[in-house]
């Protein structure tokens, strides 16, 4: 019978952790977009294209016109058509 109780007790105290997580730790914002460019529970949504709507900015000196054009067309599968 003490065994039930420490089994009930400790499935409670992992509800309880649970819940806690669920509701102080979760976020609704994605990876991938910069700050209040996305949230919600929308799962389709498409970030802008160009550095300014990514959450890691690339450096400043390595993003250039060929990245603009397949930051562009993603998620198609097609490659811009000068690349």
């Amino acid at each position: 019978m003490p065994m039930l109780i420490k089994l009930a007790a400790l499935g409670a105290l992992g509800y309880a952790g649970y819940r806690y997580y669920d509701k102080n730790m979760r976020t609704d914002r994605n990876e991938a977009f910069a700050d209040n460019q996305a949230g919600g529970s929308n799962y389709q949504q498409i970030r802008n294209a160009g550095p300014n709507s990514m959450a890691d900015k690339p450096k400043k000196d390595t993003w250039d016109e060929v990245d603009e054009e397949l930051d562009e067309t993603f998620p198609a599968s097609d490659p811009p058509a000068n690349y």
